[in-house]
């Protein structure tokens, strides 16, 4: 395989996928393959689906796998859509030895923000960019001059209302409590508001599900910053994934 095509990995709650990708372009270079997220959704059980995924391309070489959770040096430090037997697991080590490539794991919020900042909207762009991925929660990637600074979790922040972000804005919120999409957009300007007010960003990515619907609910965006739409849309996590194991040799 050559050393420019990567198998990048994105797991998800409900679904994981994978495909090999060009990490010079950005592109898949096949179809992505998907299977579902097993149940419990424990470290072995997750390795042997990336494991089967690789076998499905018939890959052999290196895996960066995005990955929910927030982590550091390899190791699995939260466990929010995953079984909490993930917490401290030395996912590299463990994943690596299950499916017999070296494996590189990543926040998976942070492995889109680098496709998306490496190939869409935030490529060349100076200062503070932070993407934002909307959906069951809310994920989020800072970057600094185009350095990630890791994990920022940024869907977790205490609101006004002293509700979580996630909770109050977060695409699956939308869909509970049935609300239009300018009510839910009035309530994720108060979240943007929220983030201009602490970092003073030079742009806002918006990802997940709800970048597809901005015509929706752009009337009801007021702050300051630009914000768009992602660019790389469902492939951001599986090219970012590939990417982050590129530049971690």
């Amino acid at each position: 395989m050559s050393s420019n095509k990567i198998l990048g990995i994105d797991v998800g709650g409900s679904g994981i996928k994978g495909a090999v990708v060009d990490v010079e372009t950005g592109k898949l270079t096949v179809e992505r393959h998907r299977i579902a997220t097993p149940h419990p959704a424990t470290p072995e059980n997750i390795a042997n689906i990336i494991k089967k995924i690789a076998g499905h391309f018939d890959y052999e070489g290196k895996i960066g796998v995005g990955y929910p959770a927030v982590i550091k040096n390899g190791i699995i430090k939260t466990a929010t859509n995953i079984d909490k037997s993930n917490i401290e697991i030395d996912a590299n080590e463990l994943f690596s030895k299950i499916t017999g490539n070296e494996v590189c794991v990543i926040n998976d919020a942070d492995a889109a923000g680098i496709a998306e900042n490496s190939f869409g909207h935030g490529k060349n762009v100076g200062g503070t960019v932070l993407f934002i991925t909307v959906g069951t929660g809310i994920g989020s990637a800072l970057f600094v001059n185009g350095k990630l600074v890791p994990n920022t979790e940024f869907g977790h922040l205490f609101m006004h209302n002293g509700m979580i972000a996630e909770k109050y804005t977060s695409d699956l919120t939308r869909k509970s409590e049935d609300l239009k999409w300018s009510k839910w957009g009035n309530r994720f300007n108060k979240y943007l508001q929220h983030l201009e007010l602490l970092l003073s960003p030079k742009l806002f990515i918006v990802g997940g599900g709800v970048s597809k619907k901005m015509d929706k609910f752009k009337d009801s965006i007021t702050v300051n910053t630009p914000v768009k739409p992602a660019m790389l849309r469902n492939e951001a996590g599986i090219i970012g994934a590939a990417m982050s194991m590129a530049t971690e040799r």
